[in-house]
């Protein structure tokens, strides 16, 4: 029989198996309410996130002062209410949403590709390299991730870019213990093996055959990190070292509005609900694709 079609079978065969694992999982997945109600509300912060500027107007709104129009309540003029400088709140926290979004998934991109390659290499080479990788990153484990993430900004400036890679490097020995342990696990399978004896390359039975075998825990372990780094920039911001105004971020809004908690209250509470519903549907999501993608579960 031709060579060629045998291949082509061959891909056939893995592109409906890899359809048929992607809607159990997603069928799985669906059985799940509270990663359902997680899937909703995450699904609208990106919405607002990608047609902020047809939601509100950035310069007239978000950022620009009025001083007639200082601490109003809410209203049908502005939903939220505004701030001691006069600016919408609602207009600040549409915007907001799109630097936290985007600060919390860089930050995690920065992480995972750093911690992600030093964990792989870390658990299939093992020896020297495992114990020299890893006794760096204990050291960096030592220092809470959120004191390193104010040491890295404080020496780099305040600016949202340094905030996405001082959150970045304090999450890299999580995702390299993860990504380690998941390797461990996949290593020493027989299908390792074969492509060892056939003579492939150890970069690419890394990339090819280990990695994507280890990807349900890693993309469980990103999806909740993404809202440990939304809620590590919003404390950077809270306490000046992060987004700088006037640019709109939910944590330096929460930083211009605790001297007025006791008597405008809304100033405060609107920012801290996107934050509060933000990380709650990226841990509901987090929860649900763990348990859709554990095959134990089936």
């Amino acid at each position: 029989m031709d060579s060629a079609y045998i291949q082509n079978i061959e891909e056939i065969k893995k592109k409906y198996k890899k359809r048929s694992q992607t809607r159990e999982v997603w069928r799985r997945l669906k059985k799940n309410k509270m990663a359902i109600l997680g899937i909703i509300i995450l699904s609208i912060f990106i919405l607002t996130a990608i047609f902020a500027d047809y939601i509100a107007d950035y310069k007239t709104e978000a950022i620009r002062m009025n001083a007639r129009e200082r601490l109003q309540e809410p209203s049908k003029e502005h939903w939220f209410g505004t701030d001691d400088l006069g600016r919408d709140i609602f207009a600040r926290i549409v915007h907001g949403t799109r630097i936290s979004l985007f600060v919390g998934t860089i930050s995690v991109g920065i992480a995972l590709s750093i911690g992600g390659t030093l964990g792989a290499i870390s658990g299939y080479y093992g020896g020297k390299f495992d114990n020299i990788i890893m006794r760096t990153l204990d050291i960096i484990l030592a220092v809470p991730s959120i004191l390193l993430a104010i040491t890295i900004v404080s020496s780099l400036g305040a600016n949202i870019v340094n905030v996405m890679i001082a959150v970045g490097i304090s999450n890299i020995p999580g995702f390299a213990r993860v990504v380690r342990a998941a390797v461990l696990g996949v290593k020493d399978q027989e299908y390792i093996e074969a492509a060892r004896a056939i003579g492939a390359k150890n970069h690419v039975i890394i990339l090819k055959h280990v990695l994507p075998n280890c990807l349900a825990p890693i993309i469980v372990y990103s999806t909740l990190k993404v809202a440990t780094a939304i809620m590590a920039a919003a404390g950077l911001s809270f306490i000046g070292l992060g987004v700088k105004p006037p640019t709109p971020e939910w944590g330096s809004m929460l930083s211009g509005g605790r001297a007025f908690i006791r008597d405008k209250m809304y100033i405060v509470l609107f920012p801290g609900l996107a934050i509060i519903a933000t990380i709650l549907s990226l841990n509901l999501l987090g929860d649900g694709l763990r348990d859709a993608l554990d095959p134990r579960l089936k």
